[in-house]
């Protein structure tokens, strides 16, 4: 929780830093857009949280795939919404996520019980839910580069808020201890989430993609080389079932990306 509190802090300053915007001024406080950041801000924290209680009881591969498989609700959102073309590959790939996640998380746990699918679910709803909010916000409100860094800065500015209100109680009350290498953590965290963010707004601005190819574009790189990581570095288990639901994943994301061009 401390490393995610200061990941945050570290967000806003590198944002501040790197655009040169300053946006804690009055006039962000009547931009149509800053409610919806703060909306925003308390959610990436939240989630941000689900996804570490996730990764600490399925394992890192099972929570990536669940939250990147999220995809399926912010594109038919996009088809919905923004009238983005639907054709056989995205349906395609919308049903095969499903089974995708599940065989997944089909594995069972050390002592050979069988997996909860509860904290996966929950995951892939509420992150599907993010995406959808971030694109809904970047095609409504963040129009220009200006207003997609001020909008970004406040919604990290707003979970940072969230985060240390709850840290400073939590050490107050003698719960939790302060520990620097959580400000480390933090800091190796915030500088590539900061930007993970905002490049993605600016990628849903561009004209290149329609959005609901832009989201799986970026969530099959996270996806692939997370699974990776944690194969190798984190030791987890690629059995078989595990390989399959991979393969599937990769496949499902592919044709809700490209299966129409």
């Amino acid at each position: 929780m401390q490393a995610i509190v200061f990941n945050y802090v570290v967000c806003v300053i590198t944002g501040m830093l790197f655009t040169g915007i300053q946006p804690f001024t009055i006039t962000t406080l009547h931009a149509p857009w800053f409610p919806w950041t703060l909306l925003m801000g308390i959610a990436f924290i939240s989630i941000f949280n689900l996804t570490a209680h996730c990764t600490k009881v399925d394992g890192m591969t099972t929570t990536v795939i669940a939250s990147k498989l999220s995809l399926v609700i912010p594109v038919i959102a996009a088809i919905l919404l923004y009238h983005d073309a639907l054709g056989i590959g995205k349906i395609a790939g919308i049903v095969l996520a499903l089974p995708a996640m599940y065989l997944t998380t089909r594995t069972p746990d050390e002592n050979n019980n069988p997996p909860s699918l509860f904290w996966p679910a929950m995951l892939f709803l509420f992150s599907g839910g993010l995406d959808t909010l971030v694109n809904y916000i970047q095609h409504s409100f963040l129009s220009t580069p200006s207003a997609q860094a001020a909008g970004t800065i406040i919604c990290f500015a707003t979970a940072g808020t969230a985060g240390l209100l709850v840290v400073g109680y939590l050490v107050i009350t003698g719960r939790q201890q302060l520990q620097w290498r959580n400000v480390v953590a933090g800091i190796c965290l915030g500088i590539p989430n900061f930007f993970s963010i905002y490049f993605l707004v600016r990628a849903l601005n561009s004209s290149q993609f329609q959005s609901s190819a832009t989201i799986p574009l970026v969530n099959i790189s996270i996806l692939v080389a997370s699974s990776i990581a944690a194969i190798i570095f984190f030791r987890e288990r690629a059995g078989r079932w595990r390989i399959i639901g991979l393969l599937l994943s990769v496949v499902a994301i592919l044709l809700i990306g490209f299966g129409d061009r």
